[in-house]
């Protein structure tokens, strides 16, 4: 099954092309990488492809779902790992998790249960009372990743996820999420400029 189809798709900026017509296919259940310099463009795909853009012309279709006509249906399929860290570091570990499981509609009875699980998975159990701003960049990092699984998503998007890390916290980050993957057998689109990640 493909679980990221990608056809054709353009992204425009006045005169400026962003993304010039690229075409793929991801299979269920796979890491497939995007690499490229800075400025290549992939930050933008990963924007169209996660419902913050709409393509200038082409198409996407995400689990199933039209990235232009059926958004809800992909964004309630997809976990997002910006490349910016974007957590609340005035919040709790925890309360970073809460919030998302909220946002996206988790059934209390099963927050706590996928809290847990996550915060286990990630190697954060004993820090989920501790304020973000008090963790260093590879623990915020596996914060974000947490977070981006909460609502239990089938496809995970991560935009240059280990950029700025020490190169001890990037093998941490791809050995966790290696297990994730096959753990939750999520399908993983991941961009990154690094030559040895892709």
């Amino acid at each position: 099954m493909i679980a990221i189809d990608v056809q054709n798709i353009v992204k425009k900026f006045g005169d400026f092309t962003a993304v010039k017509g690229i075409t793929f296919g991801v299979e269920a259940g796979v890491f497939f990488g995007l690499l490229g310099p800075n400025g290549a463009g992939k930050s933008t795909l990963i924007r169209m492809l996660t419902t913050l853009l709409p393509p200038s012309s082409g198409t996407a279709v995400i689990h199933g779902f039209d990235v232009v006509k059926q958004a809800d249906g992909v964004r309630h399929s997809i976990g997002v790992i910006p490349q910016a860290m974007t957590s609340d570091l005035e919040l709790s570990v925890e309360e970073n998790l809460l919030i998302y499981a909220k946002l996206y509609g988790v059934p209390r009875e099963k927050r706590k249960r996928l809290m847990d699980e996550l915060l286990e998975a990630v190697e954060l159990t004993q820090w989920r009372d501790k304020q973000v701003k008090n963790l260093w960049g590879g623990m915020r990092r596996r914060v974000e990743i947490a977070r981006g699984l909460v609502h239990e998503p089938r496809i995970f998007f991560l935009d240059e996820p280990t950029t700025g890390l020490d190169p001890v916290s990037r093998v941490h980050v791809w050995e966790m999420l290696h297990r994730l993957k096959t753990q939750r057998e999520l399908t993983v689109l991941i961009t990154t400029h690094y030559m040895d990640e892709a």
